[in-house]
């Protein structure tokens, strides 16, 4: 229901179909043009230098920069009945905002776990390049696929609380004992 830039935001309350996705594609990819080029096309009102975690929705995903959601915007989610927050960057949330989430006991994805796709291809990508292998996009992304899977599936092993996954928690012990067990394979400890 909501897109932004560095601008402002759109709000779109009939929501963001296929068509309008694909302008949006369109506008950013393409015409590297600003959000605000939605809100003529489609008649919707624009927000100027503000941030939309005050509208009201289920779903909520920061993808943008650093401490893009601090402790008020957080409470203005959680307040508006928010049921998801899955980070598409490193560290949108401020740690005050993820301690709202962790007490609301909402779906909170961190970008360690959430946003892993970038950095996981990026591995992938280094292990065909080093063993002089192509893998068509299909490969790519159905081991992509296997990657991410593993890692809810850590997350909901470290982090399972009674009635609630800390997705928080879950991704911070698994990480610790990756590497604790790479350290041990090593002959470090």
């Amino acid at each position: 229901m909501t897109l932004s830039d560095s601008g402002g935001f759109i709000h779109d309350p009939d929501g963001i179909g296929e068509q309008k996705l694909a302008f949006v594609k369109e506008l950013k990819n393409v015409k590297r043009g600003r959000i605000k080029e939605y809100a003529q096309k489609y008649g919707v009102k624009y927000f100027e230098g503000k941030r939309p975690w005050g509208i009201a929705c289920d779903a909520a995903f920061p993808s943008a920069t650093q401490n893009e959601i601090d402790v008020n915007d957080a409470k203005a989610l959680v307040k508006n009945g928010v049921k998801c927050v899955a980070e598409g960057a490193n560290m949108p949330s401020t740690p005050e905002a993820i301690e709202v989430y962790l007490k609301a006991k909402i779906l909170y994805g961190p970008g360690k776990a959430a946003n892993a796709g970038g950095v996981a291809t990026s591995g992938l990508e280094m292990s065909q390049n080093s063993q002089r292998l192509s893998w068509s996009r299909e490969e790519v992304d159905e081991k992509l696929h296997q990657i991410m899977i593993k890692i809810h599936e850590s997350c909901v092993k470290y982090g399972k609380e009674e009635k609630f996954i800390n997705y928080v928690k879950g991704a911070n012990i698994a990480g610790f004992v990756k590497v604790a067990d790479a350290m041990l394979d090593q002959g470090v400890v």
